[in-house]
């Protein structure tokens, strides 16, 4: 089967979801599935639209919200719920389907979905926000758009623990005789029946995808990036949850130089290194970048990406890389901690130039990852770690004690505690979490091995998410199986 070649136009004219279906396209190509199976794994089951009034300061809103199930191969159908005046149903349908392909990379056991309110967050009050949430989770929650086996949403852009936390309550009044009801939604504050790590999992998911890359010097290599983490010049855009934990860890851990980081009212730049903590201080408390005395202010943003550097991190809003500055772009990797924010025909452009992408429904998956310990602890009704913390500890001390007696030496008290402590909830999750991201960029390599003319990172990740999910239809008999 030939490759189609797109038009000029049809790439410029190429929505977001086009380009998700595109990029699906390229990987069936690659191995050579069944174009009428990649049709179906395509196809969003579901999309919901609603419109509901909310009466605020005597007079009545009329808010405009969608949820989107792209696939219910496996329930339930997981995905984040995003606030912003730009929302729109082709995003939330591009969003749902990387949700499907992000989940079955991560050997998660989710559909996709996805969910947005049209809505300036910032232009409302707490009260205000919270019945307009309540609003909306009770619609959803109606129609069975939001259900512990069903729907569970999770924090997105303009979101968080908050909103989450409001969606659960809702939940708890509609339906109170459901024993699982924490289990409708995940980020939900840690005494509301979130879990611990969960806020920061995102960011850490990137610093494990990048520790995991450069443990494999034939990639790096490839890359051009020689030798390990530490140094690396690195430029970050975004300054949200996801952009703020990855650039943190990676900085204070790993020893990158964050030599900029792009807000949407400019870039603030220091070649020596930015200490992340501090800008986001500032920016916090000052709304903008401007001004930030440690580093050069530059109001121009978009150019910003263009710099040399490393490693460039977009970890903004979608598209943000696309055919007008993808040749200009000076990265020798890029590392999308955003979802989406390279587009089609920029990736076409990039990987021609030779620049390594760590794709987004790899990178990324550190949210959900965690979002399903969340979820499962939920149904178990247990913490993690609460049955073998103690154990652990025990055989810790037992083994100290017969190092102690083999020696005749005292084991130092900072090993001591160290080899005696048992594991905490946040050591599991993160070791969960950790492990998923490890794997799933091995099983990247391996797929490159499998099909040697695969040759970057984003075809693998969508050949293993469609071989998977086409493997569910064909057990269930919807598809046909290829052929010996």
């Amino acid at each position: 089967m030939e490759k189609q070649a797109l038009t000029d136009n049809q790439l410029e004219s190429m929505s977001f979801r086009g380009g998700v279906d595109s990029m699906v396209d390229r990987a069936t190509l690659a191995i050579g599935l069944n174009p009428d199976t990649a049709k179906v794994i395509q196809a969003c089951n579901a999309v919901l639209q609603l419109k509901f009034p909310v009466k605020l300061n005597n007079s009545v809103e009329v808010f405009t919200g969608w949820w989107a199930v792209h696939s219910a191969h496996r329930l339930p159908a997981k995905g984040g719920l995003r606030f912003s005046a730009l929302v729109n149903q082709d995003e939330i349908e591009a969003l749902a389907a990387l949700m499907t392909y992000k989940c079955a990379i991560a050997d998660i056991p989710f559909g996709g979905a996805k969910g947005g309110l049209m809505i300036n967050p910032a232009n409302y009050s707490e009260d205000e926000l919270r019945e307009i949430t309540r609003r909306f989770a009770m619609e959803l929650a109606r129609k069975d758009f939001i259900h512990p086996s069903v729907s569970v949403p999770a924090p997105d852009m303009g979101t968080s623990s908050r909103e989450m936390a409001w969606i659960a309550d809702t939940y708890k009044l509609l339906f109170p005789e459901d024993l699982n009801q924490n289990a409708c939604v995940t980020g939900k504050p840690v005494e509301r029946g979130g879990i611990t790590g969960r806020t920061e999992a995102t960011g850490k998911g990137v610093q494990y995808a990048l520790q995991e890359f450069f443990r494999h010097p034939d990639a790096v290599e490839s890359a051009r990036l020689m030798d390990g983490l530490p140094d690396k010049r690195v430029v970050f855009q975004g300054l949200g949850n996801v952009g703020y934990h990855s650039a943190k860890v990676l900085s204070e851990q790993d020893k990158v130089k964050v030599i900029a980081i792009i807000e949407r009212d400019g870039v603030v730049i220091n070649e020596e290194g930015l200490n992340v903590h501090d800008v986001r201080q500032y920016f916090v408390e000052t709304g903008g970048l401007k001004g930030f005395p440690a580093g050069d202010y530059d109001e121009n943003s978009t150019e910003a990406l263009e710099m040399e550097c490393d490693i460039l991190i977009p970890a903004a809003m979608e598209s943000q890389i696309h055919a007008g500055n993808a040749s200009r772009i000076q990265a020798r990797m890029i590392v999308e901690a955003a979802n989406g924010p390279v587009t089609y025909e920029a990736d076409e452009i990039l990987t021609g130039r030779g620049i390594t992408i760590l794709p987004d429904i790899y990178v990324n998956a550190g949210g959900v990852t965690v979002s399903y310990f969340e979820w499962t602890r939920n149904l178990s009704h247990m913490r993690f770690g609460r049955l073998q913390r103690r154990y652990d500890e025990l055989r810790g001390q037992n083994l100290i004690t017969a190092m102690e007696a083999l020696t005749e030496k005292e084991v130092p008290d900072e090993l001591d505690r160290e080899i005696s402590r048992g594991a905490s909830e946040l050591d599991l999750v993160r070791s969960g979490l950790d492990d998923t991201m490890r794997t799933a960029f091995q099983d990247l390599r391996e797929v490159m091995k499998t099909y040697p003319h695969i040759r970057d990172y984003r075809t693998a990740a969508y050949a293993i998410a469609i071989t998977k999910i086409a493997k569910s239809y064909y057990d269930l008999g919807m598809v046909e199986p290829p052929r010996p």
